[in-house]
């Protein structure tokens, strides 16, 4: 049986997406060969196995005020670049090409007609049963269908809401922590910058806050605020025995909270329509979703609400990515 080339693509633009690769990784090379390509590369989780291909890709930025920043996103972003890896990137020798809403490698597929399968939470949005916004964007809309366009699709999400979505991967590490509650709360909120952050949560004076933050070198106390740069197994811990989280309304860290038992509190970045649509279904759970940082009485009531029953994310990784990327039978 000749062994199949594999090429997997993955968004490198946030944790989540290397993190359920750490996941995917191992089981693909139980199929056949494989070669990694990464792009737009911001994630603080270490991707643990070789790349093959680094490209820049097509990548958002953030401002320090909770959205995004258009600006930085122009002048980040080099169209002429992208073209080029596009082009240069030699999707025909592979024998399936797998990719995690990676821009480069799904348009060099699209524009050779090679067929590509998306695999990851964006993949989700494929179907009108996920849930949306009341207001929904068209270009976000749009981003979603054709940012990374593939033949076909196995999705992830919070609840599975068609044939093709399923629940979140929790990577091994999570899965394998024992919760405790000792009383303070984490906070990850990256298109915040640390002053925006103290300025707001040092008003819950009788809160302890663990804060992991981009703009943070090294640790630092300020009051009830402990600020940290942002580091895996650090934040590991404190996720562990923690309360409740503050987080944005991305899909891997709200999962991996509520997978622990832990409450949510998210707040979708502005502009960012893929966290609006996770913050309805999250909000449709009773995961509790904030406008506005500044909406203090919402953190509060968060704060006081009573513990949550874990949700149970079964651990059906390895029989999916068979199943529906291999079309083999269990």
């Amino acid at each position: 049986m000749k062994t199949k080339r594999i090429l997997y693509a993955v968004q490198g633009t946030g944790n989540g997406h290397v993190a359920r690769a750490r996941e995917i990784i191992p089981i693909l090379k139980k199929y056949g060969q494989i070669d990694i390509l990464l792009s737009a590369d911001q994630s603080e989780v270490d991707l643990g196995h070789k790349v093959r291909f680094r490209f820049p890709g097509l990548t958002f930025l953030y401002n320090q005020k909770g959205g995004l920043s258009y600006w930085q996103t122009f002048l980040k972003n080099n169209p002429l670049q992208l073209i080029r890896d596009i082009w240069k990137l030699p999707v025909k020798a592979y024998d399936l090409v797998v990719v995690d809403f990676e821009f480069t490698a799904a348009w060099a597929c699209r524009l050779r007609g090679v067929p590509s399968i998306a695999l990851g939470h964006q993949a989700a949005f494929l179907s009108d049963r996920t849930p949306r916004p009341a207001k929904r964007m068209w270009w976000g809309e749009c981003i979603l269908k054709w940012y990374a366009p593939c033949s076909r699709a196995l999705g992830f999400h919070f609840d599975q809401f068609d044939s093709f979505i399923k629940t979140p991967v929790i990577r091994s590490e999570v899965r394998s922590l024992r919760p405790e509650f000792k009383g303070h709360y984490c906070v990850y909120l990256p298109a915040f910058g640390s002053a925006e952050l103290e300025s707001v949560l040092s008003g819950f004076q009788n809160t302890q806050w663990e804060v992991f933050s981009r703009s943070t070198s090294s640790a630092y106390r300020s009051g009830n605020l402990h600020f940290q740069p942002i580091d895996n197994d650090r934040f590991l811990e404190r996720l562990r025995t923690c309360n409740g989280v503050l987080m944005s309304a991305g899909f891997e860290g709200p999962s991996e909270a509520l997978f622990l038992g832990k409450k949510v509190c998210v707040l979708p970045i502005k502009g960012q329509y893929e966290q609006m649509c996770n913050a309805a279904a999250l909000d449709s759970f009773g995961v509790h979703v904030l406008s506005d940082l500044s909406d203090t009485q919402k953190i509060r009531q968060w704060i006081d609400s009573p513990p949550i029953e874990r949700f149970d994310f079964p651990d059906q990784t390895d029989a999916l990515v068979r199943r529906h990327i291999f079309d083999l039978d269990e």
